[in-house]
C-alpha cells in the first residue's frame, strides 16, 4: 500500500506542474549552476535623468553610449545539495567606467547560504565600505505560477510572477528536473529549482547558462562567517538611517541592498 501511495502522490505532483517527462525522466539533487547577471546599464541610466538634472546629465548619457556597452554581465554560482545551497559571485574582472557602473543595483553583493530544510539563510553583504552577516528566515514570496514554459541551460521551466518589497515585480522559472526549491539570490520558494529571474521594472536579470550534476562537499556549502551580525530588519534600519538625506535615490539604493 505505501508503495502504491508514493507513486501515485509522485504522479500527482508532475502531472500538476503542467511539464511532461518519459519514462526515463531523471532528477538532479546535487550539483552547480552558473549564472549570468545582465544588467541594462543605458535604461538605468536614463532613469536618473529628470527636469532638475538634465542639463548636464543628458551629454553625460550621450558621451556613456559612446564609450561603453549597454549591457553588464557578471557572473556568479548556485551549488546544491538537498536541502542547502550557496550563491557565490564571481569577481568582476571587467571595468565599466562611470559612476552607474558601480552602481549597489548592477553589482553583486551577496553570498547566501540557505537551508531550505529549515527555512533560513545567512548572507554575506557587502554595503558600501562595511560588511554584514544578515542571518534570518527566507523571504516569504507569494508566487503565482503560469502556464508559459521555456527551457534555460537545456531544463524545461516553468513561469511564475510574484511582487517582493511591495513593488518589486519578478519573473522567475523553475524547473522539476532540479526538485530543490532554492534559486539565485535571496530567490525561493517554487517547486523546484529556480533558473531564471527577470526584474523587469528594474532592467536586472540572471539566468542560468550551464547547469553541472556533481557531488557537492560540505565545504563548498559552508555558511560565511564574517561581517557584522544583523537581521533583515535591523539592515534595513541602518539602511534608512545612512541614506535619509539621499532623497528620491534612496529607494534605488535599497531595493538594491534588499535583494
Amino acid at each position: 500500500m505505501m508503495k502504491k501511495i508514493t507513486l501515485y502522490t509522485l504522479a500527482i505532483l508532475i502531472l500538476g506542474t503542467g511539464i511532461s517527462f518519459g519514462q526515463n525522466a531523471h532528477f538532479a539533487m546535487s550539483g552547480v549552476i552558473e549564472f549570468e547577471k545582465t544588467a541594462n546599464m543605458y535604461a538605468l541610466f536614463k532613469k536618473d535623468i529628470n527636469k532638475d538634472n538634465e542639463s548636464y546629465l543628458a551629454p553625460a548619457f550621450e558621451a556613456y553610449k559612446k564609450n561603453q556597452p549597454q549591457f553588464k554581465k557578471l557572473q556568479s554560482t548556485l551549488s546544491f545539495s538537498g536541502s542547502k545551497t550557496m550563491f557565490t559571485p564571481i569577481e568582476d574582472e571587467v571595468g565599466y567606467g562611470s559612476f552607474w557602473g558601480d552602481d549597489a543595483m548592477v553589482k553583486q553583493n551577496n553570498t547566501t547560504f540557505t537551508d531550505l530544510a529549515t527555512g533560513t539563510f545567512i548572507c554575506h553583504k557587502n554595503v558600501f565600505e562595511e560588511t554584514f552577516l544578515v542571518k534570518d528566515t527566507t523571504r516569504k514570496i507569494y508566487w503565482k505560477i503560469t502556464d508559459e514554459t521555456r527551457v534555460i541551460a537545456g531544463y524545461t521551466c516553468r513561469r511564475a510572477n510574484a511582487l517582493i518589497m511591495d513593488s518589486v515585480y519578478v519573473v522567475a522559472f523553475y524547473t522539476i528536473e532540479i526538485p530543490v526549491s532554492g534559486g539565485p539570490e535571496s530567490f525561493t520558494g517554487l517547486p523546484g529549482m529556480i533558473l531564471g529571474v527577470a526584474l523587469p521594472h528594474e532592467n536586472i536579470t540572471w539566468f542560468a547558462t550551464k547547469v553541472t550534476e556533481t557531488t557537492v562537499d560540505d565545504k563548498a556549502l559552508a555558511p560565511p562567517k564574517k561581517g557584522k551580525p544583523v537581521s533583515t530588519t535591523q539592515l534595513k534600519e541602518t539602511l534608512n538611517a545612512a541614506l535619509k538625506d539621499w532623497g528620491t535615490w534612496a529607494q534605488a539604493k535599497l531595493k538594491a541592498f534588499s535583494l
